[in-house]
């Protein structure tokens, strides 16, 4: 697959054949937990075929992928797992937050349901949890990826976060945080909508949804332990990503992204030798919910492909 860097709007029509499937009815969405670690993990499964595998960001769960599963699980058994310490499974308070053992968790979450080949997507620190998972498996003989999908992930080249997040994971930062947490939350709506191009595109109950596991004991502590290693960890995750340049690679973006810096793209690009990259002109940082569509028709035009 050649390299090309393509820049869809959500007013790109869609491909004759792609709108049709989006539009077709969706096989039904299940709700399964698997044992990891002796821990229980929750994770959604839907359709028949292919496995794909998607991964959420921090602070998000199977939640995130609500417009993405029912799409793509007509043509491939979705899988959407909430990462330990996440969503609605355990949080245990021995767990290792850094990306690399996540990445390893992630696999050992696929062997304890079965799957052996399969294509992986992930978004934000997601993305960066799939790299690493990526590299992990490489010279495995029990676990095949096909391709990869990254959806504005984490990675060394964006400036974002680079200061707080390590700041916000200190032992003083997380005390302030947690301390000053009850009095934040009127600023939910605030984040949320600064996570979108556009903040009128975002759907009636995203911030509920978003909300809800957050209640459980533990979620933002678990959310604190991970930024705790975040420069360690972007270190670590540049050596990593020059071992993934022959898996074919699609990066997706959305250009009004302040989460992650979308020229970074461009750079982490340059690391695969079979990478398509696509920009979706002022979208922000969850596209798979501002330009759905568009979004699912890259994934499915994507994962079709020789």
């Amino acid at each position: 697959m050649p390299e090309r860097v393509v820049r869809a709007g959500k007013e790109t029509p869609l491909d004759s054949k792609i709108a049709e499937e989006i539009s077709s009815p969706s096989p039904p969405i299940e709700e399964h937990f698997a044992s990891v670690d002796g821990a229980r993990m929750r994770y959604l499964r839907a359709g028949s075929g292919p496995s794909l595998i998607l991964v959420h960001g921090l602070m998000g769960y199977s939640f995130s992928w609500r417009f993405t599963i029912p799409v793509l699980a007509r043509h491939m058994t979705v899988y959407a797992p909430d990462m330990l310490g996440a969503g609605f499974s355990d949080r245990p308070a021995a767990l290792d937050r850094r990306m690399r053992p996540t990445g390893e968790r992630l696999l050992r979450f696929l062997q304890a349901v079965g799957i052996s080949s399969f294509n992986l997507l992930g978004t934000s620190h997601g993305g960066a949890i799939t790299m690493f998972a990526a590299s992990s498996c490489r010279h495995r003989s029990d676990l095949r990826l096909r391709k990869l999908v990254l959806v504005a992930p984490v990675n060394p080249w964006s400036p974002h976060g680079r200061r707080f997040a390590p700041f916000l994971g200190s032992r003083l930062g997380s005390t302030l945080f947690l301390a000053g947490l009850p009095f934040l939350r009127w600023t939910y709506p605030h984040w949320l909508a600064r996570l979108y191009g556009d903040p009128k595109r975002i759907p009636p109950g995203t911030l509920e949804g978003y909300v809800a596991p957050t209640r459980l004991a533990g979620s933002f502590e678990h959310a604190l332990g991970i930024v705790k290693y975040w420069s360690e960890d972007l270190q670590e995750l540049e050596s990593v990503i020059p071992t993934l340049a022959d898996i074919p690679t699609l990066l997706l973006w959305g250009s009004a992204d302040v989460a992650v810096h979308p020229q970074s793209a461009e750079t982490l690009r340059r690391h695969f030798k079979h990478c398509e990259s696509i920009v979706f002109p002022g979208v922000g940082h969850l596209p798979y919910e501002e330009a759905a569509d568009q979004f699912n028709a890259a994934v499915l035009a994507f994962l079709a492909g020789a």
